[in-house]
């Protein structure tokens, strides 16, 4: 099976720690963070992976030469001359998936999720795009419906708030956690550009069926700042 992992990423909320060292080279447990990523989802077998590169790109890509050498299937979507967010990126990357669900994993991601779980959720709930979400502190949230179906977005901290759909009874808030499985049919909706996924699936909320897929239990940290890295270390010593 396919994967994407993002791995283009500044960086710059983790301050001086990517000012020599790109995000997804940071080591934990001595290993780089996208070691980490690819490790976790060729375990659940997604071993065909393409991995977006622009902030120290060539040090990037020497990485995935070291992980390729090691029997990693790896390929590469360079955006050396513009970082093209989460949406533009994976439209590059486009002619890498063939027709079946593909995963997308941010490299910045540590988790314990069963992905095969997700890749299953995905398929029996017959969903569009399935996004992995969990309660968990924060300013943005999806808001969803008690069966799970993404119908709006809200970011507490500014009071902004996107309805795809109509409210049906309560809509609860959830964090997305970096990690979803999408049909390949996306690209229809898609163009070259520099965007989020976040609006386009807010759009497509509206006449598809974009679900979440709880993972409350276990572990996850997206390693954007030096608190949540710290505390990654810590509990992997």
């Amino acid at each position: 099976m396919k994967a994407m992992i993002f791995a283009a990423g500044m960086g710059k909320r983790l301050g001086d720690i990517t000012g020599a060292t790109p995000k997804a080279l940071i080591e934990i447990n001595g290993k780089s963070m996208l070691q980490h990523a690819v490790e976790k989802v060729t375990s659940h077998g997604f071993n065909d992976i393409i991995v977006n590169v622009h902030h120290f790109a060539d040090l990037v890509e020497k990485e995935i030469d070291n992980l390729k050498t090691i029997g990693y299937k790896i390929s590469v979507s360079d955006e050396r001359d513009k970082l093209l967010e989460t949406g533009g990126g994976l439209y590059k990357a486009r002619r890498f998936f063939d027709n079946n669900p593909f995963l997308i994993y941010n490299a910045d991601i540590i988790s314990d999720i069963d992905l095969g779980n997700l890749y299953r959720f995905h398929n029996g709930m017959k969903a569009f795009v399935t996004l992995a979400a969990r309660i968990r502190k924060g300013n943005r949230y999806l808001l969803v419906d008690e069966n799970g179906k993404v119908r709006g977005w809200r970011n507490i901290a500014t009071g902004e708030e996107i309805l795809a759909l109509p409210p049906e009874g309560i809509l609860y808030e959830v964090g997305f956690s970096g990690i979803h499985i999408v049909n390949p049919e996306i690209f229809n909706f898609m163009n070259e550009g520099v965007y989020s996924l976040t609006p386009l699936y807010l759009e497509l909320a509206a006449t598809h069926k974009i679900m979440t897929f709880r993972h409350d239990e276990g572990y996850w940290w997206d390693i954007g700042t030096p608190e949540n890295l710290e505390d990654v270390r810590k509990y992997y010593r």
